[in-house]
């Protein structure tokens, strides 16, 4: 395995390739992200540990998605059970999952535990075991400084977290070495990940603000009701496509699992 150093522009290739792949396929690629989303929900409702298993759910779900646009972009059809992929691979890369998850989910409600300093721990509970969210709440200086500092302290999290599933998978990397890659090659590659990120924070924010400028444009209230969640859920179902084609112009090997 060698870990590569593109330029600051390829950022914006894995943008294009995200959405290209998902175009290909896009019934199938938002089936499957809506499957991943209900599997989350779903593991959410478990009592008093659902929250802890959605989270440690979530590095093998993603792994699965990545799996999906490999399969998009290799000219195949991705088959629901991909989904599962991080969880058929042997025992020992099914253990290095599974330790990704655990530390995962207790890294996640570490952060939400040290915003809970700012609020007392209203917006943890939002985001942990959900709720209704008013106006009043997200207005209070004290839930905005909470939500700030999650996010503050949740960028270099994701970026330990954000190639160690598919390292595992694909190249056998033990559980915590491939959290010091992900981490290495995300610094390696910073220029790269910022215009990723600055692309898709910008394609979100425009898709948001042209749907509410139509509602007003045609003086329809529901439309932007009606349309705004299903284009952020596709959205970030070409978000998590993306991903894969990070991971693979961040690292080569001579030797890729199916």
């Amino acid at each position: 395995m060698k870990l590569n150093v593109v330029p600051a522009s390829t950022g914006k290739l894995w943008v294009r390739q995200g959405i290209r792949a998902f175009w290909k396929q896009p019934i199938a690629l938002s089936g499957l992200f809506f499957m991943f989303m209900a599997i989350m929900s779903v593991s959410s409702l478990v009592p008093l540990v659902g929250s802890f298993i959605a989270l440690a759910l979530l590095p093998a779900a993603t792994l699965g998605l990545m799996a999906a646009t490999r399969e998009v972009d290799l000219g195949k059809f991705p088959m629901p059970a991909i989904l599962a992929v991080g969880f058929r691979a042997g025992k020992e890369r099914l253990r290095d999952m599974l330790i990704l998850g655990v530390l995962y989910a207790c890294c996640f409600i570490g952060v939400m535990g040290v915003s809970a300093l700012m609020d007392g721990g209203d917006f943890a509970k939002l985001y942990l075991m959900g709720g209704t969210l008013d106006a009043d709440t997200v207005m209070k200086p004290e839930f905005q400084n909470a939500m700030w500092l999650s996010l503050l302290l949740y960028m270099p999290m994701s970026a330990v977290f954000w190639h160690a599933p598919a390292l595992v998978h694909w190249h056998g990397v033990p559980a915590i070495k491939s959290l010091f890659f992900s981490t290495v090659a995300c610094i390696s590659n910073w220029r790269a990940f910022l215009v990723f990120g600055l692309l898709w924070t910008v394609i979100f924010l425009a898709t948001a603000l042209i749907i509410t400028l139509l509602s007003g444009l045609i003086g329809d209230s529901d439309f932007a009701s009606l349309t705004l969640l299903p284009a952020m859920l596709m959205l970030a179902a070409m978000f998590f496509c993306s991903t894969y084609f990070s991971f693979r112009d961040c690292f080569t090997s001579d030797t890729l699992y199916a």
